[in-house]
């Protein structure tokens, strides 16, 4: 396995997700005791937060790119933005690497057209419910985005800021959730996109009756590929 990088800490949850099943993936893949190769640039969520507040996405494109060159220079393979929200500043770090930066969209889409599922529910925060950065990609595989309404945006978003993003998992909060997910699938959503890396915390796919796209998942599992290409290949010709 080649090393993965990862920018995190936004939040650090969802890092600990992220880092957690990429250790798996290596367990699974060669047994214990092994585990991932991984660099993390990690951000104080808090100064990320309030910038995102302020609608200071160049200083926040300035940190993303900063993460991803030294994450480049450590000697990673290829880097991970361990959040969807901040996907919005994924093409500034492109401009600034030579190794692949997955997006965590295009890995879910390709997820999705795997299960043959063509209308999806998006739950996240309202930046990626609200802007296009994900549902463009959606839309690139063909594949109808759902959003929620004005009033169950905001109670996902703050669910997830106010609760997910300090490890706070809260029932009444789920059945929040599982109320606007139920509503979503009468009206036609054929599968869910757990569209933050928090989410995961809360729901999982036992508790809705549609596939679920859990992102996070996802998106470590794509990086974990792409790590061990060569290695798989490898054993691919050995049998």
């Amino acid at each position: 396995m080649k090393k993965i990088g990862l920018i995190g800490g936004i939040t650090p949850e969802s890092t600990i997700l992220y880092y957690r099943i990429l250790n798996e993936l290596n367990a699974n893949s060669l047994g214990k005791p092994h585990s991932a190769k991984v660099i993390m640039s990690s951000f104080d969520f808090g100064q990320i937060s309030q910038l995102q507040k302020e609608g200071r996405w160049d200083l926040l494109d300035q940190l993303m790119a900063e993460a991803g060159e030294s994450l480049e220079k450590a000697g990673v393979t290829c880097i991970l933005i361990c959040a969807n929200t901040m996907h919005l500043c994924i093409d500034a770090v492109k401009k600034v690497v030579t190794i692949p930066v997955i997006h965590i969209a295009e890995a879910t889409s390709k997820s999705i057209i795997e299960k043959k599922v063509k209308k999806v529910a998006l739950l996240g925060t309202k930046y990626t419910m609200e802007k296009d950065f994900f549902t463009d990609v959606l839309k690139s595989f063909g594949i109808e985005a759902m959003i929620p309404t004005s009033d169950e945006r905001e109670i996902i978003h703050t669910i997830i800021y106010d609760e997910l993003s300090v490890g706070n998992m809260n029932p009444v909060s789920k059945e929040k959730y599982l109320k606007i997910i139920n509503r979503l699938i009468k009206s036609g959503a054929e599968g869910v996109i757990l569209g933050c890396t928090e989410i995961p915390l809360l729901i999982d796919q036992d508790d809705v009756s549609v596939p679920v796209f859990d992102t996070t998942r996802i998106h470590a599992t794509a990086a974990f590929k792409l790590s061990t290409k060569n290695e798989q290949q490898q054993q691919q010709q050995q049998q």
